[in-house]
């Protein structure tokens, strides 16, 4: 009976015989498959094959270097970036300017006795406009405030004297008229009514002054139909509900009146705020274009806001203490809200409609009042000049109704 013995002379001789010629071919398939990479990678290159492939913009000769062992070459080349965002910032950032408040001073007087001009603040503009020779740039009120001069410092740090055509104090808007022989471009407005929760958008301005002009800030739209309770005579009394866009791209001091721009380059707003506190961080703010456009009008064309004029002083019961409610208005117990007028201007809308002062307002057109502000933004929002308001009000107790025609301001 046979066996088969793995340990023999001849099957272990055999076994190596074998071993080197699988080496062998092995050896002969890796020189082959290297000949085939060095062939074919230049071919597949040329043609843009290669996975994660780049193509240069331009190489320069001069970019190469040999390292010391001259064994290997390193090339530098520089790309072409191209993306919606920088296609809306090449489209909207030369319509943006810096402007510069300049007011007397005199802390220096010169030796004839005249006061010196002197930069009070810096903010920024965004040109809309050009026709003829002129051209027309919008910014916020507060950033032209006071000034006895303005000046216009364009993208490539050309400066233009700028005349204020007029101002508003309500929303904060301005516009300013400027010599167009240097304009190139204009901003295009685009229709914030469009706008989306969470849409992209940049904020073009110059933060901080001529030194970060044409800063370009990153976001997307946080908020839309936010309020904003605004002191205007700084009283420590809110005189008014400003209607803002909020955004989580920077707005810092000198970015005031420089533009929110949607991808496509469009103005969508005015950039007027930001939420300033300790325990916030990215709450900025913008003017809606829509809303700011018929303000821009106005401005550009009469000097002022054309709104509806009633002809009163205005006092908001619920800050009337409620012993003068009793006592001088005589205000039924369960009316603890409406408007009071302090004063009636003759011969104005409310005088001629009966009005009278120690009159309570509580309705306009079917909507009730709660305070002045809701008062002026029935009549500056939803009333036209020459529209008739039907007004409910309390009069020695009494509710009354009357009808006012509403002209304009004097």
């Amino acid at each position: 009976m046979g066996y088969y013995d793995d340990h023999s002379p001849g099957r272990n001789q055999k076994q190596k015989g074998n071993r080197g010629g699988f080496f062998l071919a092995s050896i002969v398939g890796v020189i082959l498959g290297a000949i085939l990479v060095i062939v074919a990678i230049p071919a597949l290159s040329d043609q843009g094959f290669l996975p994660y492939s780049v193509q240069p913009h331009q190489a320069q000769p001069d970019d190469t270097e040999d390292n010391n062992d001259g064994n290997f070459v390193q090339q530098q080349v520089s790309y072409e970036v191209d993306t919606d965002i920088t296609a809306a910032i090449d489209k909207a950032a030369d319509a943006v300017v810096g402007i510069n408040n300049i007011q007397t001073t005199d802390f220096w007087e010169d030796q004839d006795g005249t006061s010196d001009q002197a930069p009070a603040g810096t903010g920024s503009g965004v040109i809309y406009k050009k026709t003829d020779n002129k051209a027309y740039v919008v910014t916020n009120q507060h950033v032209v405030e006071g000034a006895t001069q303005l000046e216009v410092t364009l993208n490539d740090g050309t400066k233009i004297p700028a005349t204020l055509l007029g101002g508003d104090i309500w929303t904060d808007l301005a516009v300013l008229e400027i010599d167009a022989g240097h304009i190139k471009k204009i901003a295009e407005f685009g229709n914030s009514e469009a706008l989306k929760m969470g849409e992209p958008v940049l904020a073009i301005g110059n933060p901080l002054g001529a030194t970060f002009s044409g800063s370009v800030t990153q976001g997307i739209i946080s908020g839309i139909n936010r309020t904003i309770p605004v002191d205007i005579n700084l009283d420590g009394m809110i005189d008014w509900q400003a209607e803002v866009l909020q955004t989580d791209a920077a707005i810092n001091p000198g970015n005031s009146g420089g533009a929110l721009v949607n991808i496509a380059g469009q103005v969508i707003g005015i950039n007027s705020m930001k939420i300033a506190e300790s325990a916030v961080e990215g709450i900025g703010l913008s003017i809606p274009i829509n809303y700011a456009k018929p303000i821009i009008n106005d401005l550009e064309k009469f000097g002022e806001v054309k709104r509806p004029y009633m002809g009163v002083d205005l006092k908001s019961v619920n800050e009337i203490p409620g012993y003068y409610q009793e006592e001088a208005l005589k205000l039924p117990n369960d009316v603890t809200d409406g408007v009071a007028l302090r004063q009636v201007i003759p011969n104005s809308p409310a005088d001629l409609a009966g009005l009278r002062e120690l009159d309570v307002i509580v309705e306009l057109d079917g909507q009730k009042i709660h305070d002045v502000i809701d008062l002026r933004k029935h009549l500056y929002q939803e009333k036209e000049i020459g529209e008739q308001m039907e007004i409910k009000f309390y009069r020695e107790g009494k509710l009354q109704t009357t009808t006012m025609t509403l002209a304009e301001s004097q």
